[in-house]
């Protein structure tokens, strides 16, 4: 079956999943690839939205985190204080999903304004629960398109911390947990260097070439030593996303 790159980078995020795993969901990519996992290979997989809904089991994906479904499929709802305090803080997140308007070579990310702050040109929804996500969930999975405009040298405002200026920034900032371990790009995947924290290509999409992926990114972007091809989408996984956006499609129509 074809498929799409929007569908590439969601099935890419989707595979890692366990059914052991506490998740942290967000909106759009991040909820599509955390269904997609508990529909397929990761049945038992606990999806928590900010909202404060835990083990959500959605038919069709949100349109927001106060989209009745979740509620409706949760096995239980909780404050958003104590779904921060209590689950968050308290470590019991095995991983959480963020995406930006912008990000830079060590996976900080921008959600806040793009230009000046005082004069911006455009203003975002700002950090949300983005920066504690970033803290404190045991790893950080990043989903965005690959473009010179999200993938920026250096950030218009630091919103969230991935690994700072790289090396072992998080750890002289106090912070015990992984941070951002995996990058999903409509092109490629990319993973931070277990020294420097900057982040390399790992794994090249099926029909994606390294100068398209250079050509699309804001630095000079490294590759590892040794660059997977993503294997391709299955027929049951390009069956299950597929279905799953048209419920979505029919829902909200």
């Amino acid at each position: 079956m074809d498929f799409t790159p929007t569908e590439m980078m969601t099935i890419a995020a989707a595979r890692p999943l366990r059914s052991d795993f506490v998740c942290f969901v967000g909106i759009g990519q991040p909820s599509a690839a955390c269904n997609l996992a508990r529909l397929t290979h990761a049945p038992d997989i606990t999806l928590i939205y900010e909202s404060g809904t835990i083990r959500t089991r959605p038919d069709v994906l949100p349109l927001s985190i106060g989209d009745g479904e979740l509620c409706d499929t949760a096995l239980t709802t909780v404050s958003v204080p104590e779904m921060f305090r209590y689950w968050l803080q308290g470590g019991r997140i095995t991983l959480g999903f963020l995406g930006g308007a912008q990000i830079d070579r060590f996976a900080n990310l921008n959600t806040t304004v793009v230009g000046p702050y005082d004069a911006p040109k455009v203003r975002l929804p700002g950090g949300g629960g983005a920066p504690e996500i970033a803290a404190h969930c045991g790893e950080i999975f990043i989903t965005m398109k690959l473009s010179p405009r999200g993938f920026v040298d250096r950030l218009d405002f630091f919103t969230s911390m991935g690994h700072g200026e790289g090396g072992d920034h998080r750890a002289r900032l106090g912070l015990g947990t992984k941070g951002p371990t995996r990058v999903i790009t409509d092109l490629c995947v990319m993973e931070p260097d277990a020294q420097t924290k900057e982040l390399a290509v790992t794994s090249i999409h099926p029909g994606v070439t390294r100068e398209q992926i250079t050509a699309a990114c804001g630095w000079p972007l490294k590759f590892a030593a040794n660059v997977a091809e993503t294997p391709a989408p299955s027929d049951e996984e390009l069956t299950v996303l597929r279905a799953l956006h048209e419920r979505t499609r029919l829902a909200h129509s």
